[in-house]
């Protein structure tokens, strides 16, 4: 088996003493060891700094805000019964995710290493839960979300330009399909590149949730208050709804864990990464609530609940010639998800890879640009079939479910940690109340589900990890590599001009 096959660099003949002569050049100058623009032979190849506080407050802020809270509210109405619940349920949603968030910021900057959850259950329970999360989330969850956002984001953009041939079915995966490359393309070509679309696109949508807040406050202000009675009327008292809808919520909130994925590449992590979360997280959390707000404005929690596409709805009747914002908005959001999606998800397969759980070449990154092109396009070739087979739309449940596995066992690992390694560097440490509330939150979110309401979609879950392991023991465990992997390795290397990298720590 082949550990961290990534650690003898770009030039395997380069001795120790060359390598701390390089770092101490690169350094005596003040700048960050991972500034640099291009690697020669005699260098080894980094993923360079180049993400800052603004730019991570857009990644999360640009994942988060993407079509959730334009669809979301309808699912989350249904299960929960009442509009007084349905509110209290997105306020929850938001301070979960800002607790998981900071639970999560001592956790990266325990181990500024990429790859979130995938790095801290290697720290504590060891190879096989590390390696499980990798395979889900690289073969399952990360391009079914990227999935399910692009079709959405190509769902709205035919809407909003061919109103008049009406949708279909091809023209929308033909589109999302094209997003995909887009997207791709971007992210391979440049960090400063994805960063700078994930801010301008985070701003345009911030603008689109600002003038559909503006939209509700003026009807407030003519009196359009008649829905605001009766809060908890019809309200739910199964628990098994309350997950669900907790999942509908949550789903509008998933990306709060995002910058956990790019740590390597953050400025200053110890200090940007819980200023970016606290920034941006009550920021989503405000935007939410105030977007609901506007909606019930127009539209009754009956209309609500009948109503897929509330946000158009909410144009039409509110901004009446200038109704086709709201479309363009989404697809502006939702183009800015998916960015950020697929920009985490590339480091999460690229930091497995290293660690010698999936194959070695899809830890490399350009010689130049110094992007991790193989773990991008791996990606990326998966969510088009997913796309293509048009099955995903009923991984929503499952994404939550699965996903909230996972989050409660980083929130078990930092528990674990605490004891184990006590003496460990922690720059940013939280009270060990926030990791134990958030664990037993997502205990009772896959529980609960199980026991009042079961899907199929759970039993594929646990199947998929039972596949995982049978994988694992060969392949991982065992170390037996078929002799065609050389190859493909040599080959993707010449063809994306792709090496081998080295993990640096921060200064």
């Amino acid at each position: 088996m082949q550990r961290n096959p990534l650690s003898h660099g770009y030039n395997n003949n380069k001795t120790n003493t060359e390598d701390e002569s390089d770092n101490s050049e690169l350094t005596s100058n003040g700048k960050n060891m991972l500034a640099r623009k291009f690697s020669t032979k005699g260098n080894t190849l980094y993923l360079e700094r180049r993400v800052g506080l603004l730019s991570g407050v857009a990644l999360i802020v640009g994942t988060m805000i993407g079509s959730g809270i334009f669809v979301s509210p309808t699912g989350l109405l249904i299960r929960t019964g009442s509009i007084g619940l349905s509110f209290i349920i997105w306020t929850a949603c938001g301070i979960m995710s800002l607790l998981g968030a900071l639970a999560y910021a001592e956790l990266g900057t325990m181990n500024p290493s990429s790859g979130a959850e995938y790095a801290y259950l290697m720290d504590a329970f060891g190879p096989m839960p590390a390696f499980l999360f990798s395979w889900i989330s690289t073969l399952i969850l990360k391009p079914s979300q990227v999935a399910i956002i692009c079709l959405s984001f190509a769902k709205y953009a035919v809407e909003a330009f061919v109103d008049e041939c009406g949708t279909s079915e091809l023209v929308v995966k033909i589109v999302a399909i094209l997003s995909i490359l887009v997207i791709t393309y971007i992210n391979c070509y440049s960090v400063n590149l994805a960063t700078g679309v994930q801010n301008a696109f985070t701003a345009a949508k911030l603008v689109a949730v600002f003038v559909v807040v503006a939209g509700g406050i003026h009807k407030i202000f003519q009196g359009n208050t008649d829905n605001f009675k009766n809060y908890f009327e019809n309200t739910t008292s199964s628990f098994g709804d309350i997950a669900t809808a907790f999942y509908s919520g949550l789903w509008a909130y998933d990306g709060w864990n995002n910058l956990n994925y790019v740590t390597e590449e953050i400025k200053n992590p110890s200090k940007n990464i819980p200023r970016a979360i606290y920034i941006s997280i009550p920021l989503v959390t405000l935007c939410y609530l105030l977007v609901n707000v506007a909606y019930l404005t127009i539209m009754s929690p009956a209309e609500i609940i009948q109503n897929e596409a509330v946000a158009v709805t909410f144009g039409l009747r509110a901004l009446g010639s200038l109704a086709w914002i709201i479309p363009l908005s989404i697809t502006i959001s939702t183009f800015g998800s998916a960015n950020g999606t697929l920009f985490a998800a590339g480091r999460l397969c690229f930091a497995a890879s290293r660690e010698g759980h999936l194959m070695n070449v899809l830890s490399y990154i350009h010689i130049k640009k110094l992007t991790p092109m193989p773990s991008i396009i791996f990606h990326a070739i998966i969510t088009i079939l997913m796309v293509a087979s048009g099955t995903i739309n009923s991984l929503i449940d499952f994404f939550s479910f699965t996903a909230w596995i996972f989050y409660g066992s980083a929130m078990l690992a930092l528990i674990v940690m605490r004891f184990t390694k006590p003496n460990a560097p922690r720059p940013y440490r939280v009270p060990i109340i926030i990791p134990l509330v958030i664990f037993i939150i997502s205990l009772y979110l896959v529980i609960a589900p199980i026991i009042d309401k079961p899907q199929i979609e759970y039993l594929y879950s646990v199947l998929f990890m039972i596949a995982g392991l049978i994988f694992y023991l060969p392949f991982v465990y065992m170390g037996y590599k078929f002799n065609i992997v050389d190859r493909l390795t040599m080959f993707v290397q010449l063809l994306l001009q792709v090496a081998p990298t080295k993990l640096v720590l921060p200064d």
